[in-house]
């Protein structure tokens, strides 16, 4: 039990890699705060595990929502050591449709609802020498060309962590972030769909993409929080972990590669 007796909020938690976090960090011993749109999933994580679990239902473009949910947490468990923050919305835009409302909205979600979560949660992260895992995204670093303000927000997320990290280990409490790749949630099954995919798209994805022979899963990136939210990464801060399947910088593939003995 790496998490036994930590509290930690998972924001975006009744879906896909928030859900599946919050799942391993009950199965790791801590108290977690589901949060999320969708009630019903919400309420099923907490009535499977027995008092170890609470529910929020917010809406994270509110900047009152962080303080309300680190109040919900300390309402239900007294204290706060940990700060997942994974809920982000991902849409569709690119230079041409990214107007005003629209980016701010992204911005609001993806990056100024994270900094006010960890601001609210403050003083109880510095009392309980915490952490803050941040859920972001390779296209941090320049992103599609469909994914314009997404790709921006996960740049500006980045660089929120690396700043923390910096002002914020002198208060004992570490900050990190995970920046995902391809990974094969429910949402973006459906998202590849409206893309105009074929149904089967994920057994046909092309090896360039999922060298492995797959996409990855959300239970894997949820394996990875264990050691980032445990003590056992102490002291270390300011990681920006790249989980994907091939190096990010660099990258060349060599050609004939697939066809490698």
């Amino acid at each position: 039990m790496r998490l036994q007796d930590k509290v930690i909020i998972v924001t975006g938690s009744t879906t896909g890699i928030g859900e599946a976090t919050a799942r391993r960090c009950l199965q790791e011993g801590a108290q977690v705060l589901i949060h999320g749109r969708d009630r019903d999933r919400a309420e099923a994580i907490v009535q499977a595990h027995d008092g170890r679990a609470a529910m929020h239902i917010d809406v994270l473009d509110d900047p009152q929502a962080p303080k309300r949910m680190v109040d919900a947490a300390l309402k239900a468990f007294g204290k706060i050591d940990g700060i997942v923050n994974n809920a982000a919305w991902v849409m569709r835009s690119d230079i041409y449709t990214t107007d005003a409302a629209t980016f701010d909205r992204v911005m609001a979600i993806n990056v100024r609802a994270p900094m006010l979560l960890i601001q609210a949660a403050l003083p109880y992260l510095k009392q309980a020498r915490g952490v803050v895992l941040n859920i972001g995204s390779m296209n941090a670093y320049s992103g599609e060309g469909n994914l314009l303000a997404y790709s921006i927000s996960k740049g500006a997320l980045m660089t929120l962590t690396r700043n923390l990290a910096e002002y914020l280990i002198y208060d004992q409490i570490r900050v990190y972030q995970f920046n995902v790749g391809w990974v094969l949630t429910s949402n973006e099954y459906h998202y590849k769909l409206k893309d105009g995919l074929a149904k089967d798209w994920p057994q046909n994805i092309d090896p360039a993409f999922a060298p492995s022979g797959r996409l990855i899963r959300p239970e894997e990136i949820a394996a990875a929080t264990v050691y980032w939210l445990s003590d056992e990464s102490r002291p270390i801060s300011g990681s920006v972990i790249d989980l994907e399947q091939y190096p990010n910088i660099g990258r060349n593939p060599t050609k004939c590669g697939f066809n490698r003995e």
